[in-house]
């Protein structure tokens, strides 16, 4: 099925200069690979090159690229592209009928006492438990586990794989052996959350682990029980988050980032890949990185040598500092 770019337009905003209304679209596209029936988009500057020889049929971009865009063909200028072509993505996928439809399929397992909204798409070999909730629109792909008394809004998109509310990692030493503690918790996801294939969130000990509206959580993330994350945050991959950390709104976590537990993230923070949080962030809006850099392995060796010998140096330092200036005040008359 095709899409005319009037149709576009009409939809989601923009102007279309340099073009047709009544061309059809065929798919939406990369500028390397777009052909003379796609729609692609440009964002960055520095790919502004690919522009030019791009074959697609037409192509979105924001003002400052217009006059580029119009020397290769037809565009849709647009204040943001990079939003305007996720709505076009959207759009796409409605039109072709990609979404799920509304049920519960036939390999689920919906226990008696869970609710589930009449609109909710649940896929195969889910498995809903007693007392769970899951909300209007909401999507779980095949594999998705919600244990009891879990919570998820509206409009959420849980992908393949997904474990919602197994037990926290709790343990009391008692003798060299482990006694469990009973994780009496649950966890509340809110509304327009999307959560990546085979990502686990732990109920929690005594309060619930909450997920707030319109976070989006990548695929293999560990959230530990109780941990609390603020509505619009985006954390990446491979990201682990120990008990009871509490992350503020609209951060961002690139993947393989670990933080220890018990800690307060200020809401805008920004952690950088590879990162380990090893204390709280209370200032809002600051960018972390603690990652060592990348380089070959035999000077990554010695420079992690030299590392693990910084505070020597630092104590060398500061003697032969002071040496100097014991000199100084005895060479004065």
């Amino acid at each position: 099925m095709s899409l005319h770019l009037g149709a576009i337009v009409d939809a989601l905003g923009g102007r279309l200069e340099g073009g047709e209304r009544d061309t059809l679209i065929e798919r939406i596209a990369p500028l390397q690979t777009a052909g003379a029936a796609d729609l692609s988009f440009l964002n960055n500057p520095r790919y502004v090159a690919q522009l030019a020889a791009s074959r697609a049929a037409c192509v979105i971009v924001g003002p400052p690229l217009r006059e580029q865009a119009l020397q290769r063909g037809a565009c849709i200028v647009t204040d943001d592209p990079y939003t305007y072509f996720a709505r076009a993505t959207q759009l796409w996928a409605r039109a072709h009928g990609l979404h799920a439809a509304a049920g519960v399929h036939p390999s689920a397992q919906v226990h008696p006492q869970a609710q589930v909204a009449a609109s909710a798409s649940i896929g195969p070999l889910c498995v809903i438990e007693r007392g769970a909730v899951i909300g209007e629109h909401t999507v779980l792909k095949s594999r998705v586990t919600v244990g009891e008394r879990c919570r998820v809004g509206a409009r959420c998109i849980i992908h393949p794989g997904v474990v919602i509310g197994a037990d926290g990692f709790g343990f009391a030493p008692e003798r060299g052996a482990w006694i469990k503690i009973e994780q009496l918790g649950a966890v509340a996801i809110g509304d327009d959350v999307e959560i990546g294939a085979n990502t686990c969130i732990d109920r929690g000990a005594l309060d619930d682990t909450v997920i707030e509206d319109g976070v989006k959580l990548d695929n293999l993330i560990q959230i530990a029980h109780n941990v609390h994350i603020g509505h619009h945050t985006a954390i990446a991959g491979c990201t682990a988050i120990a008990g009871s950390t509490r992350i503020g709104a609209h951060c961002t976590i690139a993947g393989a980032v670990s933080i220890v537990g018990h800690l307060t993230i200020a809401e805008r923070t920004h952690i950088s890949a590879t990162t380990l949080v090893t204390r709280s962030i209370t200032e809002s809006g600051r960018h972390i990185t603690g990652a060592f850099p990348m380089d070959d392995n035999a000077a990554w060796e010695k420079n992690a040598a030299t590392l693990r010998k910084l505070y020597q140096l630092r104590e060398r330092v500061k003697a032969l500092e002071q040496q100097l200036q014991d000199d100084s005040r005895a060479r004065k008359p």
